[in-house]
């Protein structure tokens, strides 16, 4: 399982607000109904205007280092891609160490 830091650094280019679409790419594209069931469940925390929903990225990644998701990753078909995780690392090795 991944860190919190981990999360952070693999989705750093995201918005801190995402949209439905964005929270789907995170999440590997999982489908529009499953991502939407999510939240429709209370599952991630989200706030809703004028009929759309946006997500905040602390909450994505708090839904992403629950139980539940753990659990329900299992079921789905589509998985987080953590390959651009250690190119991140290193890229930020490189920065911190001059």
């Amino acid at each position: 399982m991944l860190k919190r830091e981990d999360y952070e650094l693999l989705f750093e280019d995201y918005p801190d607000v995402l949209t439905v679409q964005e929270l789907r790419k995170m999440m590997g594209g999982v489908g529009e109904s499953t991502a939407r069931h999510l939240l429709q469940t209370g599952h991630i925390e989200h706030f809703v205007i004028q009929c759309t929903y946006y997500i905040p990225k602390i909450c994505a990644i708090d839904y992403l280092m629950s139980l539940h998701y753990r659990r329900y990753s299992k079921t789905l078909k589509h998985q987080i891609d953590t390959t651009p995780l250690k190119q991140k690392r290193a890229e930020r090795s490189k920065k911190l160490n001059g």
